[in-house]
C-alpha cells in the first residue's frame, strides 16, 4: 500500500493535464501538495479546489524556465511544509514545426520550458535532497524523445535531453540515496489529444498495440509508486506509458 502521509511533494505545470492528474493522485495518498504553473490564477483555482475536497496544497506560479523563479518556487514549497520529498519536473509546451519552417524562437522556447526547467529545479532542490539524504525526482518526458516525430524536433530533442539528463543525475546523487527517474508517455488524452478527428484517431489506434489513448491516471500511477518508498531501489530508468506503442529491444 503506497502511503504519502507526511511527505512533501511539488509538481510543476501542475494546473491541467498529467500534471494536474499527478499532484491529485499523490495529494489522495496523503502527500502535502505543491503545484504550480505560470498562471497564478490557474495555481489559485486549483489550490481551492484541492483544499476544498481535504487536502493541503499550495499554488504558487512560477516560469521554470528562469533559474530565479525556480528558486522561489523551491524556496516557497519549503517554507510553507518544510524539507521536499518528490520533485516532478512535468511542465512542458509544444511549438510543431518542420525543420525548414521552424523559427529560432520556437527552439528556444521548447528548450527552455521543457528541458532547461528540469535542470532549473533539480538544482534548485539538490541541496534540499542532500539534507534528506533521500528522495524521489522523477522527470516527465515522451515516448516522442525516444522515437522521434516529424514536425516535432525541437520537441522530441527537449525529451531526449531529459533522458540524458536522469541518468547523468541518477549517477551523481545515487549515493545519497536520491533516486532519479523519467517517466515517457505516450498518446494521453489531454486538451490536446481531443482535437484529433476520428480518421487520425483510427491511424493512431492501429499503431498501439493495446489499441487505445491512455489515459492521465496511467501516468499518475506510476509516479506515485517511483515517488514512494517501494521504490528506493530503481533510479536512472525511462519508464514508458505508451500502450506498447515504442517497444525496447
Amino acid at each position: 500500500m503506497i502511503d504519502y502521509e507526511g511527505k512533501i511533494a511539488l509538481v510543476t505545470g501542475s494546473t491541467r493535464g498529467i500534471g494536474y492528474q499527478i499532484a491529485l493522485n499523490l495529494a489522495k495518498l496523503g502527500a502535502k501538495v505543491v503545484i504550480s504553473s505560470r498562471n497564478a490564477e490557474d495555481c489559485q483555482q486549483v489550490q481551492k479546489e484541492f483544499e476544498s475536497n481535504g487536502y493541503t496544497c499550495l499554488g504558487v506560479a512560477a516560469d521554470v524556465s528562469d533559474p530565479e523563479a525556480c528558486k522561489m518556487l523551491a524556496n516557497a514549497a519549503i517554507e510553507a511544509f518544510g524539507p521536499v520529498d518528490i520533485l516532478v519536473n512535468n511542465a512542458g509546451i509544444t511549438k510543431d514545426n518542420l525543420i525548414m519552417r521552424m523559427k529560432e524562437d520556437q527552439w528556444d522556447d521548447i528548450m527552455n520550458v521543457n528541458l532547461k526547467s528540469v535542470f532549473n529545479m533539480s538544482q534548485a532542490l539538490l541541496r534540499n535532497f542532500l539534507k534528506l539524504r533521500g528522495g524521489r525526482i522523477i522527470n516527465i518526458t515522451s515516448v516522442v524523445g525516444q522515437m522521434g516525430n516529424a514536425g516535432q524536433a525541437n520537441y522530441a530533442a527537449s525529451k531526449a535531453g531529459i533522458i540524458g539528463f536522469t541518468k547523468s543525475l541518477a549517477k551523481e546523487v545515487g549515493s545519497r540515496g536520491i533516486t532519479v527517474n523519467a517517466v515517457a508517455p505516450g498518446y494521453i488524452a489531454t486538451d490536446m489529444t481531443d482535437a484529433i478527428t476520428d480518421d487520425a484517431r483510427d491511424k493512431l489506434f492501429a499503431q498501439i498495440p493495446l489499441g487505445r489513448i491512455g489515459a492521465a491516471a496511467d501516468v499518475a500511477n506510476l509516479v506515485a509508486f517511483l515517488g514512494s518508498e517501494q521504490a528506493g531501489y530503481i533510479t536512472g530508468q525511462v519508464f514508458n506509458v505508451d500502450g506498447g506503442l515504442v517497444m525496447q529491444g
